[in-house]
């Protein structure tokens, strides 16, 4: 019998519909709130080097955040977005990459953008739009990119990295593929994997990123980072079904659901998932289970969506504290000597800011350059108007008067 339809033909003769509830996937979680592995846990193939790079990152991450975030408050930038109560969920997964691998991100995976090598001085000039700034003024603030990191620019729109992310990685899979039998001739040498939270999973890009994704296999791990919140939407206002794992699952997506404050987890997830991607040539679903412990960004009060009794009781279990205790117990970290570095890396942070907000603005022309080969006579037109505009009025414009050819 042919099925055209594509479909399970497990036939049943009992009329009942399937409950969305049904599937009731699990959360997996390897260590304990206290930083001890589970009973009859095995903790994953991972080196003291790695572990302690690990954990290096969500440090300086944490404490970036915080003086980002007061640097918003304090009119010396713009905006600002923290991974704060994600750290683990980032770090981990990025840590479970090779670093040719594509990461193709969000807004809150800065932690992946460091851990692959982003310096102090990159991530300032970046969130002061100097000269320096590698994506040349254009972007807001933690709208990072860099192509030596394979790190794709960020985009604020939601959702549009996800198609874009299966349409790359089917073509890191095209370069593997026999022209005769059309199977891998090889295993899949880089993969790509595409950040989103579970709102940006409501936007029509994230079915058509999947979909295209399971129907063509191509090597993609998707990370959702379901943190309870898009903006000031609760998850149980978003959707109603289990989750996002549950999607994976209908688009006949290997899929895993893990504890995000779990960096051991999520290591492991993200190990077997890019396996299952380089070696099968197929997509791959985790979703991260964790809290956005912050705001959404800087322009969001949570205050006026939800109670601080709930903050306090995700805070208390931190991503950060748990993996410490862990390599506390490996013999891995020195207490007295992470409290030494902490405090060196707030004043390298606090120096670097003030070093990158008196670097000069990009100039003006870099406004249109890398746009087209040769600017179109539109681009041009708008770009003589503004010069014009700017020179008329030096007195509004100090920084950028001076600094037009």
């Amino acid at each position: 019998m042919t099925n055209p339809n594509n479909v399970s033909l497990n036939l049943s003769h009992a009329l009942e519909f399937i409950d969305g509830h049904a599937l009731n996937i699990p959360t997996i979680t390897l260590l304990g709130e206290n930083g001890e592995l589970h009973a009859g846990v095995q903790a994953p193939d991972i080196d003291q080097t790695t572990a302690l790079r690990i954990y290096d990152t969500m440090r300086f991450i944490r404490l970036l955040d915080e003086r980002m975030q007061a640097a918003q408050r304090q009119g010396r930038i713009s905006f600002y977005m923290q991974c704060l109560g994600e750290e683990a969920a980032v770090t981990a997964s990025a840590a479970a990459l090779s670093d040719q691998d594509m990461i193709m991100a969000q807004y809150r995976e800065q932690a992946a953008l460091r851990y692959r090598g982003f310096t102090l001085e990159q991530f300032m000039n970046q969130m002061f739009s100097n000269e320096k700034d590698l994506g040349k003024g254009r972007q807001m603030p933690i709208h990072y990119g860099s192509n030596a990191l394979n790190y794709l620019t960020i985009s604020s729109p939601l959702g549009t990295q996800i198609p874009q992310a299966t349409g790359y990685a089917y073509g890191q899979k095209l370069k593997h593929i026999d022209a005769k039998t059309g199977e891998l001739s090889s295993q899949i040498e880089a993969v790509t994997i595409c950040y989103f939270g579970e709102g940006a999973a409501s936007e029509g890009d994230f079915h058509a990123g999947l979909n295209m994704a399971a129907v063509h296999g191509a090597p993609v791990i998707f990370f959702a980072r379901n943190n309870g919140y898009a903006i000031s939407t609760p998850a149980d206002e978003q959707f109603k079904g289990d989750g996002i794992a549950a999607r994976g699952v209908g688009y006949g997506i290997k899929t895993i659901r893990v504890d995000g404050g779990d960096a051991l987890a999520v290591y492991a997830a993200t190990k077997l998932a890019r396996d299952i991607a380089s070696k099968q040539g197929e997509p791959v679903l985790i979703e991260s289970i964790a809290y956005r412990l912050g705001a959404h960004s800087t322009s969001d009060d949570p205050s006026g969506y939800r109670s601080k009794e709930e903050e306090a009781q995700f805070r208390a279990n931190c991503p950060i504290e748990r993996f410490k205790k862990w390599l506390v117990k490996q013999g891995w970290l020195d207490l007295q000597q992470d409290e030494a570095e902490k405090e060196q890396i707030r004043e390298e942070i606090l120096a670097a800011l003030k070093v990158a907000e008196k670097v000069a603005k990009p100039p003006l022309e870099d406004l249109i350059t890398d746009v087209y080969d040769t600017p179109i006579p539109s681009l041009q037109k708008q770009y003589d108007e503004l010069k014009a505009h700017i020179l008329a009025n030096p007195e509004a414009y100090p920084t950028t008067a001076g600094r037009i050819k």
